[in-house]
């Protein structure tokens, strides 16, 4: 039976891969399901839906262990915590406002996108050093995103791309908040307390635009909050047992996930210049984490 733990060198048990890839397939089943509801109801209604349904199974898991509910609570950085929940809600909604104008995997791709934004905030966010590996990853980075977007010189070419960069900065803004919060303060809490804040904001904007969602769209945002919080929760317990660095190629295998369900789904193929684009965010974004140790993940 493999160890369940992770050298902080690098080296990586079975364990460790094991909940990274689970993981990223409940991040892809998550953004196919969003993609199939997003084609039919306003993005803030499917962050709402995604946000409540994913508090119920939060709530469970914080008050199971050996902690209590009330002690998770109490050691909470409530300024961090709620920074960093406004930043991943946006990202969570511009990325679902963003699903209905492009192909699932390259949608996916863009929002990847967000570790290479890291590199060019954190010298003005977190006052650290740029280095010139950093730049040079984050420029070949960059390439590949004008890859996948191409755009044709149409307003509405762009409309979709610029939506996923606002998650993937967004979702920049969230990972450097990470390195804010108290190094004690629970995970489950963490996640809880997502939710509670991204239920609480989203229900807000349901007053501007609504539609009323049958039942099968209700058990597909249902779904969908459950596998989002179930990876978080994988991810979370991935990254307690090993280097960031080290799992960070197992990150991407959800855009290979995502691009399987969108061509099952819709008939979605990935072209060539986009796919070559997608090596490149891939292969820039991994470089800048092993070089960074970015605790990185999807913000679904």
């Amino acid at each position: 039976m493999p160890s369940i733990t992770a050298t902080r060198n690098g080296h990586l048990s079975l364990a460790s891969i094991g909940y990274i890839l689970t993981s990223m397939l409940c991040f892809a089943i998550v953004d196919a399901l969003a993609k199939v509801v997003a084609l039919q109801y306003p993005a803030n209604e499917v962050t709402f839906f995604r946000m409540l349904f994913g508090l119920i199974p939060a709530f469970v898991m914080c008050c199971v262990g050996k902690r209590s509910f009330a002690d998770r609570m109490r050691s909470l950085d409530i300024k961090g915590q709620t920074w960093r929940a406004l930043t991943l809600l946006g990202a969570s909604g511009f990325f679902f406002a963003g699903l209905p104008f492009m192909p699932l995997g390259e949608a996916v791709a863009i929002a990847y996108s967000e570790t290479l934004i890291v590199v060019v905030l954190a010298p003005f966010v977190l006052k650290e050093k740029l280095t010139t590996r950093g730049a040079w990853s984050a420029c070949i980075g960059f390439a590949g995103v004008l890859l996948v977007v191409r755009p044709g010189g149409g307003e509405s070419t762009w409309f979709g791309p610029l939506l996923l960069l606002a998650s993937a900065m967004f979702g920049a803004l969230s990972i450097m908040q990470i390195k804010r919060i108290r190094a004690t303060d629970d995970s489950r809490t963490t996640v809880l307390f997502f939710s509670a804040v991204g239920t609480a904001v989203s229900a807000c904007t349901l007053a501007f635009s609504w539609k009323t969602p049958t039942l099968q769209a209700l058990v597909v945002m249902a779904l969908l909050g459950a596998f989002a919080t179930a990876g978080q929760l994988l991810m979370t317990v991935a990254y307690r047992r090993a280097d960031a660095g080290a799992l960070a190629p197992f990150n991407y295998t959800s855009i290979a996930w995502a691009a399987l369900f969108a061509y099952v789904a819709w008939g979605e193929i990935i072209q060539p210049l986009s796919l070559a684009g997608i090596a490149l965010i891939v292969g820039s974004a991994i470089a800048v984490a092993w070089q960074r140790k970015l605790p990185e993940g999807p913000n679904a």
